[in-house]
């Protein structure tokens, strides 16, 4: 049996107020390396907030969500908005839009429409790592909501169980769609929810992307080197509704505004022109870029073709299954 005792912190709370803009930065940070770092969280603002003003103007079908990660683990933003458009150049060839990005070259397994349709995949993928022996990791991101559904707690005890290197990131920005998270959980700390599995589970303020990045390396070096899961609570605030079409009626303005008072990107721009790092002319030279990205990208997904009709015509399983394999084909 393992006996090892359950470790959690209790981390920061988005709700408890501090100065991010006046926090100083780690010593030994890489100056580049942070640079780098607002650059991409800039660039993620400004295409989500591109994305929504192309929905509106109808050049986005279907149902869209924002919060991008794919851009994250670095998919060209050009191949994310030609998603978006139902290109042929997008990501997924046109076929998944904002709910279904996949890059296998990147290793970003898709984002999956059903809610913790994720996690039993995250967990099947840490066991095929597991069982060939390899050094790999999986990141399971999902929102606070997924956390009271069934495969959230079926893949964690899975996951423990079998000591898989998985590390769950739950984004808790206090709403589950329209419902608070106290009145949907009956417990509102979610990370606490791992101590059921002895599962390793920490809280970290989600508005401090210094803080973020340094509690995934944690939970990646002991998937790693440990072999063990792990579950990771990041606290922050949704800006806007849940999706695009989301009205966000179940908010008063004091409290969305008092959210936006906290913005992650404009709290590390000011920890970097305190640092030194950066000046009022860098920042604008930076926003300049990313807004030029971003057109780009947009160009780019307007430009690019259509799927062709006949592949439609020929069979809807195109890109959807695997093709056979050459053993297949024999049989």
């Amino acid at each position: 049996m393992d006996t090892r005792k359950q470790k959690q912190s209790d981390g920061q709370s988005a709700s408890s107020v501090r100065d991010r803009t006046s926090a100083a930065l780690p010593q030994g940070e890489d100056r580049d390396t942070l640079i780098s770092y607002y650059h991409q969280m800039l660039l993620i603002r400004h295409f989500e907030e591109k994305t929504g003003e192309m929905y509106t103007r109808a050049r986005i079908g279907g149902y869209c969500h924002l919060n991008l990660y794919a851009i994250g683990r670095g998919i060209p933003p050009k191949a994310v908005m030609a998603e978006l458009f139902g290109k042929e150049t997008g990501v997924s060839r046109g076929r998944g839009g904002s709910m279904h990005l996949f890059d296998l070259e990147r290793h970003f397994m898709g984002g999956y429409a059903i809610v913790g349709g994720q996690l039993p995949l995250a967990t099947g993928a840490g066991f095929a790592i597991a069982y060939r022996g390899s050094s790999e990791i999986v990141a399971c991101q999902m929102g606070d909501g997924t956390t009271n559904a069934g495969t959230f707690h079926e893949s964690l005890n899975l996951a423990r169980i079998y000591n898989l290197p998985v590390v769950y990131f739950v984004v808790n920005n206090l709403y589950g769609m329209g419902l608070r998270v106290e009145q949907g959980s009956a417990v509102s700390e979610l990370y606490r929810k791992a101590c059921a599995y002895n599962m390793q589970s920490w809280r970290v303020d989600g508005n401090d992307v210094l803080a973020v990045r340094d509690a995934v390396r944690k939970a990646a070096e002991l998937a790693r080197d440990q072999h063990e899961p792990s579950l990771l609570e990041a606290v922050s605030y949704r800006f806007r509704g849940h999706s695009v079409v989301d009205p966000d009626r179940y908010r008063d303005k004091e409290e969305v505004q008092h959210g936006r008072d906290e913005d992650p990107v404009r709290a590390f721009a000011s920890r970097l022109l305190a640092a030194g790092v950066l000046d009022e002319q860098s920042l604008q030279e930076i926003d300049a870029q990313v807004q030029r990205e971003v057109d780009e990208a947009v160009k780019f997904a307007d430009e690019s073709p259509d799927p062709p009709v006949e592949q439609f015509m020929q069979g809807l399983e195109e890109y959807v299954y695997a093709p056979d394999t050459a053993e297949q084909k024999g049989n």
